[in-house]
């Protein structure tokens, strides 16, 4: 079953010499349960690509299909409610809420899903290794586990795709292995499919198939 489908996409944005293509024709499927990398140059559209598949920025033309729903044929509104149901998002920059403990981060998302299940919250912060740590804040969290109560946020919904832009960029090295094996282990083990954007051909490497946008366009798929 797709996850995700973007066919022949394209996306442009002004500039004070006239408009920038962005994204020209770009295709890509990705199946439920698969792990998928993306890698390009800095401004090769990578970033662009991932906002457009979360329904965050809109096609200039193509059709991107989230499930068996068009994202081109919906209004912001419908966005919104497709990506709070079916996507969950992982950034390089963390993005938790300071004010919330642990466990009301890791809790967030799914309670706007309306898909909370504590016993599952439970189970993702024993599998991150943060179950000690649910009473703490944000800024009492190491990088690393602010990053996997990231990564447990967005999984708490079940979403059926994960988007995750440059998810261990400001991790050191080791930290950010640790982090991506959890996301792969996590992902697999419910089933969604998993979008990874990364400069790292490395980390590229540990998913079952790799793409290359080069200039905006697809060049290469492994």
């Amino acid at each position: 079953m797709t996850a995700l489908a973007l066919e022949t996409v394209t996306k442009s944005f002004p500039s004070v010499e006239g408009r920038v293509e962005v994204l020209r024709g770009v295709s890509l499927d990705i199946a439920r349960g698969s792990a998928h990398a993306l890698t390009g140059e800095s401004g090769s559209g990578k970033s662009t690509l991932l906002h457009i598949a979360a329904g965050l920025e809109q096609a200039d033309s193509g059709r991107v299909l989230v499930g068996q729903s068009d994202l081109t044929t919906l209004d912001e509104a419908g966005r919104a409610a497709l990506r709070r149901g079916h996507v969950g998002l992982i950034f390089q920059q963390f993005n938790l809420i300071p004010s919330l403990s642990v466990a009301a981060n890791l809790g967030f998302q799914a309670r706007l899903a309306g898909k909370h299940d504590a016993d599952f919250i439970i189970h993702l912060a024993q599998r991150l290794g943060v179950a000690d740590l649910l009473s703490r804040y944000p800024e009492q969290l190491s990088g690393g586990q602010q990053q996997r109560v990231a990564i447990g946020r967005c999984l708490a919904a079940r979403p059926a795709l994960v988007l995750a832009d440059e998810p261990t960029g400001n991790l050191d090295e080791e930290t950010g292995d640790r982090v991506l094996d959890l996301m792969l282990e996590l992902t697999a083990e419910t089933g969604a499919a998993l979008l990874l954007v990364t400069h790292s051909s490395r980390l590229a490497a540990r998913c079952e198939a790799r793409h290359h946008l080069r200039a905006g366009r697809m060049e290469g798929t492994e």
